[in-house]
């Protein structure tokens, strides 16, 4: 991390495309503010396990797919280190938002320069327990009755804070992606706030 650039944590599920959505914003808030990423995986198929019971049976079908993307995403990192994160969480949500195609990939692997045999660990708990570690990383800080993302920032004394979101849709970019990094920051910096909301009225624009 370079001394000048604010450090951001980024919790995702490559599943998720309000997480993708975030995440192409947060790629472009790096271009406009001095800011760093630093990418983590968190899981749905986690967060919702205790619970599958009380889903609608195409949700569960979801939680059950859910396991493989980020199994290989979280091998990837234990492999080859944090630095293939994001360029693999790129990968794979092209792949499975902007292309609609299968959700993990020998292809997607190579494309980024790991090996394709990496792509055996979707159906693999080798890694499980490093999974749900950093699943719990992201989710103590904001709590349980959220979901992805969960993006961690500095807040006034320089702690983290961390919340749901932002959701948005399309990604902003530019001078827009700079006004809601740096909104981002000011209500991080305000003690005692927790939330803005409203109903969604789009469903996730990929463009």
């Amino acid at each position: 991390m370079s001394d000048d650039r604010t450090p951001a944590d980024f919790w995702f599920d490559p599943l998720c495309p309000w997480a993708w959505m975030t995440s192409r914003w947060m790629l472009e808030v790096e271009k406009v503010r001095p800011v760093e990423v630093r990418w983590h995986v968190m899981s749905l198929a986690v967060l919702n396990e205790d619970r599958l019971d009380e889903l609608p049976e195409e949700y569960r079908e979801a939680m059950r797919n859910a396991w493989g993307p980020v199994r290989v995403v979280i091998a990837a990192q234990q492999k080859f280190g944090d630095e293939i994160v994001g360029p693999l969480y790129t990968a794979l949500g092209t792949r499975i938002h902007n292309e609609g195609r299968g959700i993990t990939s020998e292809v997607v692997l190579e494309a980024v320069g790991l090996p394709a045999e990496l792509a055996d660990h979707a159906g693999s708990d080798a890694y499980d327990a490093e999974l749900r570690a950093s699943h719990e990383e992201g989710i103590s800080k904001v709590g349980q009755d959220v979901g992805t993302p969960v993006i961690a920032v500095p807040g006034a004394d320089g702690e983290q804070i961390a919340f749901f979101g932002p959701v948005v849709t399309p990604a902003p970019k530019g001078e827009e992606a700079a006004r809601l990094w740096d909104g981002t920051l000011m209500v991080a910096s305000i003690p005692g706030f927790y939330e803005i909301k409203r109903t969604r009225t789009k469903g996730p624009d990929f463009s």
